[in-house]
């Protein structure tokens, strides 16, 4: 089964699909230009010890988002 929640939201080493991307202006194009575009796979390889920013590995390299970032980018996942 699956379901769809921010990115903010996934755990560690957890996989998923981007669905949406909702941040509008330059937030939402610096996102994009960084590869993350709707149907690409991601995957949260950790975070930083007070939880931001999040370390996402996508196609062959890893990206860092702060966490008012990740809020706007809705991501696939298996449901446990």
């Amino acid at each position: 089964m699956k379901k769809v929640i921010t990115m903010r939201h996934m755990t560690n080493n957890q996989e998923g699909v981007i669905k949406k991307i909702s941040a509008t202006g330059d937030m939402g194009r610096r996102i994009r230009e960084m590869g993350l575009v709707p149907e690409t796979l991601i995957q949260i390889q950790g975070r930083a010890p007070l939880k931001d920013p999040v370390a996402i590995k996508l196609m062959d390299f890893i990206l860092t988002l702060r966490n008012n970032e990740a809020s706007h980018i809705m991501v696939e996942v298996d449901e446990d």
